[in-house]
């Protein structure tokens, strides 16, 4: 048997395992590294954050991968390039985290690597006939391996999209496992550039879950600050957009569009939502002259209306009643007071942090990809059924140092 593959079986046998999880999401704020203890698989996963912390990426980062990032036409030398270059300061950087916390890499017995994420297009937003769903994150998983000395499992949404899926979002299958609780129906609500949540019902009955993007979230709030002000990364506690007041026309027409009639699920990213989308909106509405805080109030106001829009469907389709939901936020989102506020008004849910099960908010998706490389080497299949867009799968392609 080759070493390697007697490494990864005597790792799958082990009664609990050492695993980094990153995530770098569509906001572009850095990546996020979670190293953690995780037991069992499965409905029995256990799972101890060890340390956790994100690095910021550089402005140099950020322009380079903004070449590439949601753009239909592109540089390919210079996407090929990305690829080990993410890839290798990825590496760097869990390298340097690492060496902050005194761990050695070899005490590491996995990465789990989301990548960085240029592209989703899922079939029900390009509408291309011949073509299926697709989805591109960079980052090499060989390099990080190489680089590293760690076994590396990366490319996750892959195998989702193989089986059927559109490749997002994928947290539904950490959620389940992890913060399911009987009695409980339970939202966790995960606003990063995207939002998304996913429904656990109370019955633990995991052909019941389900989960769906819902549509922006700090995406354009993030893109319109960096406009108005390329000091600034984002509207810090709203500060700008609670100064300003909805446009009501502008609102009604950033919901006016196909992809709030699709069939939930559905997925969704900055291909769709960006600045060219809201200044087409402005232009129906008449609002090309909108000042800077009523146009980042009118997209707070987007962010959560879309929200609840999903979650009124959800209730419906569910025959739920809100007062029995317990919604957790968690990513970006959940520091925006403005966005927080809007969710709550004129509805029953309550409301928490998913930080009060145990998580960080902020380290909740690269603990969730852990999760995920867990379930690859030590894990089964759960049975989620196949009809809400949640493939019962495996994921992830694994690369050794050597």
């Amino acid at each position: 048997m080759n070493v390697q593959i007697e490494q990864l079986y005597q790792l799958a046998k082990k009664e609990s395992r050492t695993i980094i999880g990153l995530m770098s999401g569509t906001s572009l704020d850095g990546l996020d590294i979670a190293l953690c203890q995780i037991s069992g698989s499965g409905e029995i996963t256990k799972v101890t954050v060890l340390h956790s912390t994100t690095v910021d990426y550089s402005e140099d980062i950020k322009v380079e991968i903004r070449k590439v990032f949601a753009q239909r036409e592109i540089d390919f030398r210079h996407l090929a390039l990305l690829n080990e270059w993410i890839g290798l300061l990825h590496a760097d950087m869990i390298l340097n985290s690492l060496q902050s916390w005194n761990i050695q890499p070899e005490t590491v017995d996995l990465i789990a690597s989301h990548g960085q994420t240029v592209m989703h297009a899922p079939k029900q937003l390009h509408g291309i006939a011949k073509f299926p769903n697709a989805t591109l994150q960079i980052g090499d998983g060989d390099h990080i391996a190489v680089k590293t000395g760690i076994i590396t499992i990366s490319d996750f949404r892959q195998k989702h999209v193989a089986a059927g899926g559109e490749g997002a979002p994928l947290a539904v299958y950490g959620d389940y496992f992890l913060f399911s609780k009987k009695g409980e129906h339970r939202i966790l609500l995960n606003m990063g550039g995207i939002a998304n949540f996913t429904y656990l019902p109370a019955d633990l009955d995991p052909t019941k879950v389900f989960v769906t993007d819902t549509g922006t979230s700090n995406t354009l709030l993030d893109a319109f600050v960096r406009k108005y002000d390329p000091s600034l990364s984002y509207d810090k506690d709203a500060a700008l957009a609670s100064q300003g007041k909805v446009h009501p026309t502008l609102l009604h027409e950033l919901k006016n569009h196909p992809f709030f009639e699709k069939p939930f699920p559905k997925s969704t990213g900055p291909e769709l939502f960006n600045i060219a989308y809201v200044e087409a909106a402005q232009e129906r509405a008449g609002a090309m002259d909108i000042s800077v805080v009523d146009l980042l109030a009118t997209l707070a106001y987007f962010t959560a209306d879309t929200i609840k829009d999903a979650l009124a469907w959800l209730v419906q389709s569910y025959q739920l009643e809100e007062k029995d939901i317990r919604i957790y936020a968690s990513g970006g989102g959940m520091h925006n007071p403005l966005i927080m506020k809007l969710l709550q008004e004129n509805n029953e849910y309550s409301f928490g942090k998913i930080d009060e099960l145990g998580i960080a908010g902020d380290a909740k998706e690269a603990v969730l990809f852990a999760l995920l490389a867990n379930e690859t080497v030590a894990g089964g299949k759960s049975n989620f059924g196949k009809e809400r867009g949640v493939p019962s799968v495996s994921m992830g392609k694994i690369s050794f140092p050597n």
